[in-house]
């Protein structure tokens, strides 16, 4: 959901790439449920609510992702095939009771306060019981699928980035236009879910780095870049394990290394787009002779990652 406002004639825009990111999101998970050592229940949602927008905005809002009237949190994406849209629920969709109980207004501060608490509260759900929903007087079940932890959205921002919160996977809408294809965003919403399959903001903090003005200097720069390198590897047998083309990431981070605008010089803190591309190349390499081998793939660091020092 958007986190800056944007033009109203841009909200349907947006609500396309928020069903692109909710299916592709969806489908990582699910299909990578075994290798995934924490699951939470995936659904096949993205979530919406009228609040985030300016008051002059919220007609042209409630139209692109065809919300009513009311102030509940709505569905703004559904993936096709999911047990959300199984159990017959759409884009628009209101939600004013979970299991029974009010769904939660995630008062505060944070205009983002509403969709966390849903998030929050459906993420330790078990993960494959049926959930009651209720909206516009209907109450429907939703049986989630087990899928690795991580909620999606997409954020207003022109400027191509993703975003990796341990829980939560953030990708920019610039990002998500700069994707030639479903493929090449799948790379990079794979890439920031291997950020969280690996606990890498934990591990991080367990290492003491420094995530201000020192991040890109010293020790700091080099155990970054080393969660870099490693969410790179991961992200190719997530794309080859939910039946993606894993030489999608080569496609996406060469013409990424190689765009224009991009910083001139290259953050200590990840590798040079020659040596991701090296490193999408070998694990590709070691997919492929696993498969020709006729072996079960088996992806490396996720069972123990080694520590960060």
């Amino acid at each position: 959901m958007a986190s800056a406002s944007p033009e109203p004639s841009s909200y349907s825009a947006l609500a396309a790439l928020e069903a692109r990111v909710a299916t592709i999101g969806f489908r990582l998970t699910t299909a990578n449920a075994g290798w995934c050592p924490v699951q939470q229940p995936q659904f096949g949602w993205i979530w919406g609510d009228v609040r985030l927008y300016a008051a002059a905005d919220r007609a042209a809002a409630r139209a692109a992702y065809r919300a009513g009237d009311g102030d509940a949190a709505f569905l703004a994406a559904v993936a096709p095939g999911s047990p959300a849209a199984r159990a017959g629920l759409g884009v628009g969709t209101p939600v004013t009771s979970i299991d029974g109980a009010a769904a939660p207004r995630g008062e505060g501060a944070d205009p983002f306060a509403r969709i966390t608490a849903l998030e929050m509260l459906f993420a330790a759900h078990p993960p494959q019981a049926p959930v009651k929903i209720s909206g516009n007087g209907n109450q429907v079940d939703v049986t989630p699928i087990a899928g690795c932890a991580s909620d999606f959205r997409v954020e207003a921002v022109d400027r191509p980035m993703g975003i990796a919160k341990g829980r939560l996977v953030l990708i920019s809408k610039g990002l998500a236009e700069f994707a030639a294809s479903d493929e090449e965003l799948a790379a990079a919403i794979a890439h920031e879910l291997a950020h969280n399959i690996l606990r890498h903001r934990t591990r991080l903090d367990a290492a003491g780095v420094d995530r201000g003005l020192g991040k890109s200097f010293g020790r700091n720069a080099r155990l970054f870049k080393r969660t870099e390198i490693e969410a790179d590897r991961l992200s190719v047998w997530l794309l080859a394990g939910a039946g993606y083309d894993p030489d999608a990431a080569v496609r996406f981070w060469t013409r990424f290394g190689q765009r224009k605008g991009k910083p001139l010089f290259q953050a200590g803190t990840h590798p040079r787009w020659q040596d991701r591309v090296a490193s999408f190349e070998n694990e590709i390499r070691a997919i492929d002779a696993a498969r020709t081998a006729g072996y079960p793939l088996v992806p490396p660091l996720i069972a123990n990652p080694p520590p960060l020092e």
